[in-house]
């Protein structure tokens, strides 16, 4: 009995601990201010950039957190010290949330100058 509520407890925990799929990571808030002195086809090249870099960072995060689902498998299931191979979610979350922002505060400025761009908001999902 003590036994199993000690690796449900580490489970839970180790669960907690695992890095976020890509497509759960969300936007932190970027000013279109920031944007505000762009040209149409300033807004439309960066966005163009942004979605690029946001594109790689979230297979990044896939993979993350794909490994992290595995070695938390591992820990529970099979070899505790795998836990010390789960690494969470790090920067490159916040770099995915950082770019999200980005693009929606790129929206948001070409809407204000109407510049008729359109902008898919897909999430990006790796298998």
């Amino acid at each position: 009995m003590k036994s199993s509520i000690i690796a449900a407890t580490l489970a839970a925990t180790f669960l907690v601990s695992c890095a976020q799929r890509a497509d759960e990571v969300q936007a932190t808030y970027v000013s279109p201010l920031a944007y505000q002195g762009y040209s149409c086809k300033q807004i439309e090249d960066e966005a163009r950039r942004v979605a690029a870099r946001a594109g790689e960072v979230a297979g990044v995060q896939h993979r993350n957190a794909s490994n992290d689902a595995a070695a938390t498998a591992a820990a529970v299931i099979l070899f505790w010290p795998a836990a010390f191979l789960i690494k969470g979610d790090g920067s490159t979350a916040a770099e995915l949330a950082r770019l999200r922002g980005e693009l929606e505060a790129l929206e948001a400025a070409s809407d204000a100058k109407r510049c008729g761009l359109v902008f898919e908001t897909r999430q990006t999902t790796a298998s």
